[in-house]
Parts: structure tokens; sequence; C-alpha cells
């Protein structure tokens, strides 16, 4: 037979016999090697242990401690584990998909009756007696007659439409337990065997539509998390817990900030303490920008598709887009618009207006601009995830040397933002061009290279996301660190060499001809609703004296200090400090308990004793601590920690 050689990731060759599999290779290195190894990469893609090594493969081993190998285990425990599980207890139950996300994983499943959280425990400890068989799980291929007999006779219909609306005619995979014969669809790779999942809790129940279609079945998900060991897993529940104590929606609500109804599903309500927030965000981005060089703008939101057109955004993000049809018999035209989902079409439009010289640029334009994307019912999640928002959106036409100090600029204006924001650790990322792109494979290539040799200049740490790129193309995502640990992409810069050139936009080079610019997508903060639902989890609510919307409150302990809290509270607000009222007829506790569910920063309580003495008790929010302080000494104190970033 003969045998193959294969590369591995060190650069050495190592020869095989024909036919071997990858835990044959790690055999071939080590027996711990092969005791830890879950699955294989093969010229870039992921296989499992079982797959058969072609001749002058590329190939690196996965072991269970990795990242990689971490994914790989949740995947089994979903597709493999709690599949199995929610079948053996509820044997009318169908099988829908089981994919991994961040920290963890879950199961879509077709129930004949609800279940709920109370039903997790008995679930996970069917997945426990499972996990002790230790089955091996042997992978086959099908055509697609083969798949579809398998899933038809097993009455599993979502399965079997998967397989239906499937291009492909052979080689599905179908995974099968040894020990249960339990047998489904699916990507893989899996585990080589159950017995070697890690520790895991199933964590919430929730519903979810088939294929996020709300024309299709409603079908209820299981969520799990899973790790390497009791130490990690215990860690993460801490930070769930952690994350659940400061949720901005809990928190929204005790602070009287926003809220949500049917009526308007993912659009914010903004209360007066939400919006003040936001519009003191809204300065301090807005002045930060001025200072950076650029001019802010205001467009239209409803624009006729031949703009979307033009752009790409029809073919390539319409299913995203809210569309308008105006007909003549209700108007004296008919047109088809949209809501815009993003600035940048817009932006272009004005940059367009007149003739630019290679001395305009490069050009930055900014702008709040109001977008609306239709996302799923199923994906939006308070501020995180929302159908209307703004965004800090700015545009930069440049030259194609004008790249890497545009980046430089942005880096650096960025960095200030998030640092007098809270944040001090951020990540980037450089992701590449999608499956689904406008633009030649040459204009990928030289703004791939640009971004990347932009960033190397810098001398910044980066790591690749393959594909996840925009549609027009590649980006820089940053990535901030919570209190938590949790991680947010927020910011973003992205080359453009196609939008320009579709608008026609251009501009006099020192050579006298016409050229067309490069355009730089840029956002720091990214959508306001989000990034104040951040803001909101990484300061618990306890937001910086220059954002909480309530700055002091004013709390007399007696009748007889109202009228002395009244003329405290009318200086606090002559010298710009927002500040509150309260002399309702309550004990102090009382007040002090509910100013502290409002996060207010400073409770100021005044009694007989203070009025006596022209003083103040403070208590700091966080603080059991009181401090008794002259009025007029606590007023400059308020007003110096009331100063925004700016005025520092």
């Amino acid at each position: 037979m003969g045998n193959i050689v294969i590369k591995l990731p060190d650069g050495s060759d190592k020869e095989l016999p024909a036919n071997s599999n990858g835990l044959d290779l790690a055999n071939s290195i080590g027996p711990k090697l092969a005791k830890d190894s879950v699955a294989v990469v093969v010229n870039g893609l992921q296989r499992d242990l079982s797959d058969i090594l072609p001749d002058k493969a590329d190939v690196s081993i996965i072991t269970k401690d990795s990242d990689e190998g971490i994914e790989i285990m949740r995947h089994t425990l979903s597709a493999q584990v709690l599949a199995l599980a929610v079948k053996n207890l509820y044997p009318n139950a169908k099988l829908a998909i089981g994919p991994t996300i961040d920290d963890g994983f879950y199961y879509d499943f077709f129930m004949d009756k609800p279940i709920s959280s109370d039903d997790l425990p008995k679930i996970e400890d069917e997945m426990n007696k499972i996990i002790k068989s230790k089955s091996k799980i042997i992978k086959s291929y099908h055509s697609k007659k083969e798949a579809l007999k398998v899933f038809d006779d097993l009455n599993e219909d979502f399965k079997a439409e998967i397989i239906n609306d499937s291009d492909q005619e052979d080689n599905f995979q179908l995974y099968t337990q040894a020990e249960t014969g339990f047998i489904d669809l699916c990507r893989g790779p899996h585990l080589p065997n159950i017995g070697i999942c890690g520790e895991f809790k199933l964590t919430k129940v929730a519903g979810a539509y088939w294929r996020g279609d709300s024309t299709k079945p409603m079908l209820t998900r299981i969520y799990g998390t899973a790790w390497n060991t009791k130490k990690d897993l215990n860690n993460y529940l801490e930070r769930l817990d952690k994350a659940e104590q400061v949720d901005h929606r809990r928190l929204g609500k005790e602070m009287d900030l926003f809220h949500f109804q049917d009526e308007a599903p993912g659009m914010v309500f903004w209360h007066p303490k939400g919006w003040t927030i936001y519009t003191h965000l809204q300065y301090y981005v807005r002045e930060m920008q001025k200072n950076a060089g650029y001019k802010e703008v205001n467009t239209p939101e409803v624009v006729d598709r031949k703009l979307w057109e033009t752009s790409g955004h029809w073919d390539q993000y319409r299913e995203n887009m809210f569309i308008t049809e105006i007909d003549d018999e209700h108007a004296n035209e008919k047109r088809t618009n949209a809501l815009k989902p993003m600035n940048c079409p817009n932006h272009v439009q004005i940059y367009n207006q007149g003739i630019k010289s290679y001395r305009d640029l490069p050009f930055r334009l900014s702008e709040f601009g109001k977008c609306h994307r239709y996302e799923a019912s199923g994906t939006m999640h308070g501020l995180m995830r929302v159908r209307g928002f703004a965004q800090d959106d700015g545009h930069i036409f440049c030259t194609e040397d004008q790249i890497e100090s545009e980046t430089k600029n942005f880096i650096d204006l960025l960095s200030n933002m998030y640092k007098d924001l809270g944040f001090t650790d951020f990540k980037i990322k450089l992701s590449t061009r999608p499956e689904k792109r406008i633009g030649t494979d040459a204009s990928w290539d030289k703004a791939e290279k640009a971004l990347q040799d932009a960033i190397e200049k810098l001398k910044l740490e980066y790591s690749i996301d393959e594909g996840d790129g925009a549609f027009y193309g590649p980006k820089l995502d940053f990535v901030l660190t919570d209190a938590i640990g949790r991680k947010w992409q927020c910011g973003t810069l992205q080359v453009d060499f196609n939008l320009p050139g579709r608008f026609d936009s251009t501009f006099i080079g020192e050579d006298g001809a016409k050229h067309t610019p490069v355009l730089l997508h840029r956002a720091a903060l990214g959508s306001f609703e989000r990034f104040i639902g951040i803001l909101l989890e990484n300061y618990g609510g306890k937001l910086p004296v220059w954002l909480a919307p309530t700055q002091t409150v004013i709390a007399a302990i007696t009748d007889e200090a109202n009228d002395y809290a009244v003329s405290i509270n009318e200086k606090l607000l002559e010298s710009g400090i927002r500040s509150e009222l309260d002399i309702r007829n309550e004990q102090i506790s009382y007040k002090v308990r509910e100013h502290s569910l409002q996060k207010i920063p400073f409770i100021i309580a005044v009694g007989k004793k203070e009025v006596e003495s022209k003083s103040v008790t403070v208590r700091r929010i966080g603080s059991d601590k009181t401090e008794s302080i002259l009025i007029d000494d606590f007023i400059k104190f308020v007003v110096q920690e009331a100063k925004t970033p700016l005025d520092k």
C-alpha cells in the first residue's frame, strides 16, 4: 500500500502507513499526545480523529485543553449528550440543531409539552448517565437519499428538512453512539468518545423559531455551558451570577432609564434619566471628534432604493432592511424606499457635492445618524441588540498613502475615548473577506494588505478573523474587556475600495488627473444604545459622576430642615449639578435605600444639626460611611467631580 507523508506545524515531515488516521498520527508522536487528542486540522479544516489523512497534507492535532478542543467538547455535549438525554426523557421530542456559542452550547427541540428551568436538573442527571457509558462515537458518510431515509424512519422532520434543503448530494456526516445507537446529523467534529466530556451545567430554557422565522414552529432551546475542570466551571458560573446582578435591563428598570414594548419591538423608549446619559455621552463624543478634525453632518433616514442598489446594500443586505412602499393610489408617485441601516452611502453623497482636490483629503465626516436594521425577534436583547439605534458614525475619504496615518489617528482617538469611559484593555481583530461580498479579488487583496500593513507599522498586536469582514471591505474590530471579564466588540475601522467607485467619487490629484478616493468607515463606540448597556453593566449602574443622570439628591431628615434642603438644591442646580430634592415625609433610612437603588453618586442628608452648622452629611454610593462637610466646600468638591474628561 505504501506510505504517506504528513507535514507537521513545526515544518517537519512525518511518514505514516497509507490509510492512517489522526489518532495514528498522534500515537506515532507519543502516547500522552494520543491520550490528549480529540481532533485534527487537515489543510485548515477540522476533522475527526478517525478521518483518514491524505498524502502531503498539512496536519495539526487538537488537544482537549486547547480552545478548539473545548469547543469540540461543548459541541459533543450538545449534539450527542444533551440531544440523547432529552430524547430519553421526552421520547416525542424532535431534534433540530445544536451548535456551540461563546462559553457554551444549546440545542433546539420541538416539544409536545412545555418544559422549564425546573426540568434542567433532571436533564443534567440523564446527561451524566450517558457520559458514564463512555460510548464511542462513530462517524459514517451517506448519500442524500440514505441520510433522508435514516431520519424519515426516525420521524425527525427537522433533520430531514435540513438534508432536503442542502445542495449536497453525498458525504452527509452521521454520528452514532456505539453503546446507545443514538444517531444525529452533524458537521462535526466530535470527541472520539463521550466519556471525556468535561464539567457542564445547563443554564436556561428559552423559545426560538425554527430557522429564526416567525412563520415557522416555535422550538424549545436549552442552553448550557461546559469547561474542562470543575474550577473553570465554577469560575464561569460566578461570572454569570455577577452578570445577572448587573444586567442592564434590570438596572434600566431600577434606575428608571428606559423601557421596551410590543408596539415597537427593538426600539428604545428613553426616559428622562436615560436620555440624560445618552445626551451627555453624545456631547463628549461630539467634542472628541470635533477636536480630531471631523465635520458633523446629518442625513436623511428614508432613502430611495436606487441609492441602496448602487451601494450594493439592496443585493447584499436587503433582508436586514426596513422597506417602505409608496403607491400612486395614496400619493402622487410610486416609490420604494428604505430606512437607512447605515450612513455610508449618504456621506458619499455629501462628499460628491463639488470638486475635491488632493489638498482636501483626508475629508472626515461624522454623524449621530439614526439607523434601523431588521433583527430577528429572537435575537433582540435589551439595549445590546435593537432594531433602531444611533452610532458615532464617521467616514474618512483619503488617498491610499493616508490609510496608515488615518488608522493611527483613529486608534489614538478610540484609545482615549475608551480610557475616559473606564476601559483600559481592548484587543484588535483583523476581519477578512466574507463569502458574500462586492468588488474584485484584486481590490480586496489591496484593501486587506493596506489595513494589515497599517496596523503592523503601528506595532500593535492583533488576531485574524477569517471571513468576518463587511461585504464591501476588510475591517479592524476593537474588543473591550469589562469589569467582570466579558468581551464586547464596539469600535470598528473598515477599508473600502469599492463604494467610492460605485458612486463615481473622485478627487483631483497632484498630477491634475481624476482619482478615486479610499473610504474608511469608522465608529469608536458603535451603537449608542449598546454602548450605554455595556457602560451600565461595566459600572453596575454606578456611572462616573459626569454621566450619572442625577448627581446629587438632598434628603431632609425632618420638616425643620426642608427650607435648608431647598436652598442647597438651588445652589447645586445653579452650579450646573444635576440635583434632586427629597422632602417627603418618609424615614431617612427609606430615602437612602431608595436613592441607593437609583445609583445616585452623592446622597446628602440634612437635619437640625446640619442647619445649625451650615453643613451637610454626605454618603457616597457604594460606601456605608458618611462625612460631615461645609456646604460651600461640598459644592466645590462636587463641581470638580462632575467635570467631564474634556474639562479635566
